[in-house]
């Protein structure tokens, strides 16, 4: 098929009747019998993928088509009942297959140690094992549907297309080994870029592993206005050039330039999309190019519960905590702590969620202790005393002056990436 493309010239976005046309053109002249979806998680809400895939969905099966729908979990837990309602509409609870990526993946091959050396600088030589859940390589399915948003991403630079695969239903060595090489190359010269080296491990994957396999991608660019989502424009095709074409609209779309280093940012966490400082620190992530030496991170977050998004990685989290790079490759170099080297994605999670000390972050949080806050590395606070001085209801997005002091406020980091305009054309 030709790649379609379709792109929004009105700040809301493209119609509901605009995308469902596009994407019937692209199911259009295809016999099909068997079809997998694959679209992203509830924590992806803002994607725009539950109506596409709910679109997908009708459709096919008001065809004859046997559907399934599994979630790209990558290490994520499973979509809850309440969860899948809210994203995916009335389609059946009873159709989501939960992805294990620790021991539903089948493995397909290895991208060689020389191939990560060249990409990382000489960084990481260890070769990666490639493993997706099985079902994407039964060739009962005619066609398989990854449907996502990319946006700027900590760990790839510009997140979804391969990554839905190789993370989303791929294998522990590909998601801790990817994350890993996206740690040590750094993420700051990486997030918002296309062609990074975690692009170019997952571009291998796909040519030398995958390319026999009848994947079509539904890329979205969106943005949001509290849980109205605005598509800017969508992205469908079988190859590459897909994402090409949407990270250019991304790096218009997403990416929000200050002028000068924040010295308080305030960042909002919506209850219903954020219970763990595995997802939160997007707030830590995605402000951390804007933030001015020795500015202060406040994330007021009153759904988050735990650490980790499973209690192993929550373990290691209590344990090593948010302390830096350096710290966490040492802790990693050191042979008694196992664990961490056998959990490569936990410890690079850790140094994304730390700010190196070069600012302070201030977790606001109603239902971890202070004391175990404070115990990962995190400054704590109590959410009803910040939310009361910093209402996320009253608050507008950008600059907000309270009281005496002028504070930067975002109320949903995952759907943009900030940078201090005047360091980063230094």
């Amino acid at each position: 098929m030709n790649d379609i493309y379709r792109i929004a010239t009105a700040p809301e976005g493209l119609a509901p009747n605009e995308i469902q046309a596009a994407l019937d053109e692209a199911l259009a002249n295809r016999t099909l019998h068997k079809v997998l979806l694959l679209p992203p998680d509830y924590t992806r809400y803002h994607s725009n993928a539950g109506f596409i895939t709910n679109h997908l969905y009708h459709r096919l099966v008001d065809q004859g088509v046997e559907v399934d729908v599994m979630p790209a979990l990558g290490t994520h837990v499973p979509v809850t009942r309440e969860q899948w309602d809210d994203m995916f509409g009335d389609i059946p609870y009873g159709k989501m297959l939960a992805h294990d990526w620790r021991h539903d993946v089948v493995r397909l091959g290895e991208v060689p140690s020389e191939f990560l050396a060249e990409i990382t600088e000489g960084l990481w030589k260890d070769p990666v094992s490639v493993e997706v859940n099985r079902r994407v390589m039964d060739e009962s399915y005619d066609l398989i549907v990854s449907p996502g948003q990319v946006v700027p991403h900590e760990v790839i630079g510009m997140s979804n297309h391969a990554k839905n695969l190789f993370v989303g239903v791929g294998g522990s060595d590909m998601i801790n080994k990817s994350h890993m090489v996206g740690a040590v190359y750094g993420m700051e010269r990486m997030m918002g870029r296309d062609n990074t080296p975690v692009r170019k491990l997952f571009d291998y994957g796909m040519e030398h592993f995958l390319n026999h396999r009848p994947i079509l991608f539904v890329l979205t660019v969106t943005t949001a206005t509290g849980r109205d989502i605005h598509t800017h424009g969508l992205f469908i095709g079988e190859g590459r050039s897909c994402l090409t074409e949407a990270v250019k609209l991304a790096q218009k779309t997403n990416i929000d330039f200050v002028e000068h280093g924040l010295k308080k940012c305030v960042v909002y966490l919506d209850p219903a999309e954020f219970k763990s400082t595995w997802l939160g620190n997007k707030a830590v992530y995605r402000t951390r190019m804007a933030m001015a030496d020795g500015g202060e991170l406040v994330i007021l977050a009153p759904g988050v519960e735990r650490f980790g998004e499973d209690p192993k990685v929550d373990q290691l989290i209590r344990k090593y905590g948010y302390r830096g790079r350096l710290n966490t490759l040492e802790q990693f170099q050191k042979p008694e702590n196992q664990d961490l080297r056998d959990n490569m994605g936990a410890a690079a999670h850790l140094i994304h969620g730390s700010s190196d000390g070069r600012f302070t972050i201030t977790y606001a949080v109603r239902d971890i202790t202070q004391e175990e806050i404070a115990g990962v590395g995190f400054q704590p606070a109590s959410y009803e005393e910040l939310a009361q001085r910093y209402d996320p209801a009253r608050l507008q997005y950008g600059y907000n002056t309270i009281g005496d002091e002028e504070i930067y406020f975002i109320p949903n980091p995952a759907l943009g990436l900030w940078i201090n305009r005047e360091k980063f054309e230094a």
